[in-house]
């Protein structure tokens, strides 16, 4: 996985990757949102809802520890272990808008992804053990949980949809 010098190149590097991965939707006609093709495991519907599910999710531990709230991780009623689940539950509650409405739902949730990120200390960030809702076994940084929710579906995903892309729009 990879690593981070700092704060700033961390954000940096989720807004390159998020500028990169946005703009493969740009030329799916609205009316293709739903597709499903073989070979590509979501439709571009689908692979925005995933993204807003878990930045949202990652957004959401933070706010409810810091109101002392417990934080059940992925998600109140999902395991680990059973995420299809989940991400069904993404696809119903993101999905039912339009293509430029889940952009610009995702566009509002990578900016406050940012900001939170900002307001880390290098501690923080760096070190693990600093939240109830990012400790487990392998003692993960948030840092880690941040790029693995971020910098690194957006990365993976956009092949995805060029994939699809190239099947479906054949460009």
């Amino acid at each position: 996985m990879k690593t981070y010098a700092n704060k700033e190149k961390l954000i940096t590097e989720i807004k390159k990757c998020y500028q990169k991965y946005i703009a493969e939707f740009e030329d799916i006609p609205e009316e293709l949102k739903d597709k499903r093709v073989e070979k590509v495991d979501r439709t571009p519907s689908e692979n925005l809802s995933y993204q807003l599910g878990w930045v949202t999710l990652l957004i959401e531990w933070e706010e409810k520890e810091k109101a002392g709230i417990k934080v059940q991780t992925p998600a109140e009623g999902y395991k680990w272990n059973n995420l299809g689940e989940l991400y069904q539950l993404f696809y119903q509650k993101y999905g039912s808008v339009s293509l430029a409405e889940q952009i610009q739902q995702l566009d509002v949730k990578v900016a406050e992804l940012c900001a939170w990120v900002e307001t880390l200390s290098d501690k923080e960030l760096f070190e693990p053990e600093q939240r109830r809702w990012a400790t487990s076994k392998a003692k993960w940084p948030l840092y880690k949980w941040i790029h693995i929710n971020s910098v690194a579906p957006f990365t993976n995903f956009r092949v995805k949809i060029r994939k699809w892309k190239k099947i479906v729009l054949k460009n």
